[in-house]
């Protein structure tokens, strides 16, 4: 890889999304958020009116509809433009505008929950039959009424949504400071080459082969961010304080019921996977040791937990890496095939390459009206990609979703079952793969990336996913939190997943809380990553053994978007994640996964 990170303007535009597909220009944009601002004004003359009948409730929900696909719209413009260079300060003042008017759009609209509530139920679903633009409301009103206790009055949900773009500058200053302002030393490899360290380029970095590079690439890295501790902590401190403040205002027990009783899923299903991982440790400590003895080193650091283990991993270009997916994909058929391969080689949905600038990780955005975007930081390696097929599920799921659902209401749909379409995409690619190559080297490669995967969703985000719950449960007992108790905190989650198998540098280690710029300001999102990665592994193994149905069950979940529960989607699919079974079955694939690279390395001689 080139060791200086290319500007924006020295990226080819085909491997540039097309934000031009939503505003042709900047302007266009100024002019939608103009006609989005007389559309607030609309909104607020149906304040008082919900009960005058079915009629005015029908106009009520076209009208907001088209606001919120406007503001859709206008978020994602501005919200794409500010993640592909960060430095860029019309692209962030577009962006924090955007955020204000989501905030102002979720106050406009405030009133409408509490007046259906006090119009009753029997007398909204009699409704439903009497103007046929409500016939697709059935399901919100179930939503609704799960939710009834914990709406509150017009005012208090006006003021709730008024301070949505205030609450979320903490996240807003940490990502700002991590993406725009930190400063990193460069990585350094063994023949005195140095490479540029950016939230784009660090995943590369830490899986090189020159440990040297990985050494001081995880160093430097987590050193940028030790120097503002102080300030990130403050920062992750009032967003959680944040959290606390919505979940008593709402009237919720707890953090973690606000977070998951609002999104429809019960605590056991948290519960439930932290559980199963505490108690299936000891296969991550059996892979650490194996780890380490393929490696050839005495000692294992966390530095070298995705150094390549392959000796002849393959390049991958990112047109062979769709290539390789598309084929993957193909037992969902021909048509999700080849929607894929053209969204991602014709329609410009991925923006591919690194850049300064360049926000990290990688997510897929978009809103009913346009087609999905992808942002990634493609290497040409087996990681880049397994990235870009989880971020094609993603797409695909929004795709096919936006594609059937008859408003925006259900065109949206949570993460708890986002995430299983993208680690799906991923798993069929795996097997694929393995399947199509019997090359020990290349069978290594594909098990070392899915490691590295199974490294980020099941032993990280859990751990995360413990860290988060101590931490809320601490603010809601009254207790602070600063810097070095957040460190020593997730030293200590992570010192008991190495086990003895790996050296914990427990500063470096204990900062990672640090750089999830936006993870943790999002209230108990990351165990989803891991409820999504088993959910994911039991459906694949279905459709991989040719279960009758499954591939049609498969694809009417995609469907579904938000027009079902979320367990209930994933039960048309054929999972029941209110049971441990799907988080022991993809342990299993885990230690399956284990096993087989016991074998192969272990032939080496």
């Amino acid at each position: 890889m080139s060791g200086v990170a290319q500007k924006r303007s020295e990226i080819a535009p085909q491997y540039q999304w097309d934000v031009e597909s939503i505003f042709a220009t900047a302007e266009a944009w100024e002019t939608a958020v103009t006609q989005l601002q007389n559309q607030l004004k609309e909104i607020a003359q149906f304040k008082g009116r919900l009960s005058e009948g079915p009629s005015v409730l029908a106009d009520y929900f076209a009208a907001a509809d088209g606001l919120m696909t406007a503001v859709g719209k206008v978020y994602v413009y501005a919200s794409l433009s500010y993640s592909v260079d960060t430095n860029d300060q019309a692209a962030a003042a577009r962006n924090d505008r955007a955020r204000g008017l989501f905030g102002m759009a979720m106050a406009t609209t405030a009133f409408a929950q509490p007046e259906m509530l006090a119009i009753g139920f029997a007398t909204l679903r009699s409704w439903l039959t009497q103007d046929e633009r409500l016939a697709d409301y059935g399901h919100y009103l179930n939503q609704l009424e799960q939710l009834q206790a914990y709406v509150r009055s017009a005012e208090v949900e006006q003021v709730l949504g008024l301070v949505r773009d205030s609450f979320s500058t903490a996240a807003a200053t940490h990502g700002v400071l991590a993406n725009a302002d930190l400063k990193f030393e460069p990585a350094v490899g063994s023949d005195g080459q140095t490479y540029d360290i950016t939230q784009g380029t660090i995943g590369g970095l830490v899986t090189h082969a020159d440990r040297a590079v990985r050494r001081t690439a995880w160093t430097n890295y987590a050193d940028a961010h030790l120097t503002f501790k102080n300030t990130m902590a403050n920062a992750l401190a009032a967003g959680v304080k944040q959290d606390v403040f919505t979940m008593r205002v709402r009237g919720y027990k707890n953090s973690l019921e606000a977070a998951l009783s609002s999104n429809f899923i019960p605590t056991e299903v948290f519960h439930n996977l932290i559980n199963t991982y505490k108690a299936n440790l000891p296969t991550w400590h059996r892979y650490w040791n194996i780890r380490r003895r393929a490696l050839g080193y005495d000692k294992l650091y966390p530095y070298d937990v995705k150094a390549p283990l392959s000796l002849d991993a393959p390049n991958v270009s990112y047109e062979t890496a769709v290539d390789w997916i598309a084929n993957g994909m193909l037992p969902l058929g021909q048509e999700y095939a080849s929607t894929l391969r053209s969204g991602a080689l014709e329609e410009r949905w991925v923006d591919v390459y690194p850049n300064q600038g360049k926000r990290m990780g990688a997510f897929s955005s978009g809103v009913k009206g346009t087609h999905p975007f992808i942002m990634m930081s493609y290497t040409d390696d087996l990681f880049g990609l397994s990235t870009l097929a989880h971020e094609l599920g993603h797409s695909m799921h929004s795709y096919l979703t936006w594609q059937t659902q008859p408003n925006m209401s259900y065109s949206r749909y949570g993460l708890f079952v986002a995430e299983v379409a993208s680690n799906f995409n991923q798993a069929m690619v795996r097997a694929h793969l393995l399947e199509a190559n019997s090359d020990p080297e290349f069978q290594i490669a594909i098990i070392e990336e899915a490691m590295a995967n199974f490294h980020r969703y099941f032993f990280i985000m859990p751990t995360l996913a413990r860290f988060e719950l101590e931490i809320h449960e601490r603010v809601e007992r009254g207790q602070a939190l600063n810097a070095d108790t957040l460190i020593d905190l997730l030293a200590d989650l992570f010192s008991e997943g190495f086990g003895d198998e790996v050296e914990v540098d427990r500063e470096r280690v204990g900062i990672t809380w640090a750089q999830f710029h936006t993870h943790l300001y999002s209230n108990f999102y990351v165990y989803q990553y891991a409820t999504g990665i088993s959910g994911a592994h039991s459906l694949a193994q279905g459709i991989l053994a040719g279960k009758d149905g499954a591939v049609d069950n498969y694809l009417s979940f995609l469907k579904a978007g938000g027009s079902v529960f979320p367990l209930d989607a994933l039960k048309i699919a054929g999972v029941d994640m209110t049971s441990p079974e799907p988080v022991e079955t993809t342990f299993g694939v885990l230690a399956g996964y284990v096993d087989r690279l016991e074998v192969l390395v272990g032939q080496r001689g």
